[in-house]
């Protein structure tokens, strides 16, 4: 696939295809590792050890029957209208 480095802003940037994107396992909005290999521009999936969290299996372990409340926050301190 030929694409075109393009300046985007103060910053360089090209666009990559869905199906280029989906083979190599990402998404938009991931975050990806880009690095300098013998004059070749790699870039990969960043890989996290700790801390990643799987939002759908985050939302399976909320409560039945939690839902928002309210929260007091106190008197206002300044100029705040309630």
């Amino acid at each position: 696939m030929a694409t075109r480095i393009q300046k985007w802003g103060n910053s360089q940037g090209l666009r990559i295809s869905r199906e280029l994107l989906s083979g190599a396992g990402l998404q938009v909005g991931d975050d990806v590792d880009v690095s300098l290999r013998d004059g070749l521009i790699v870039v990969a999936p960043v890989r996290r050890i700790r801390g990643g969290h799987d939002l759908a299996e985050l939302v399976r372990r909320i409560p039945a029957g939690a839902g928002p409340g309210e929260v007091v926050w106190g008197e206002p301190a300044g100029d705040e209208v309630w």
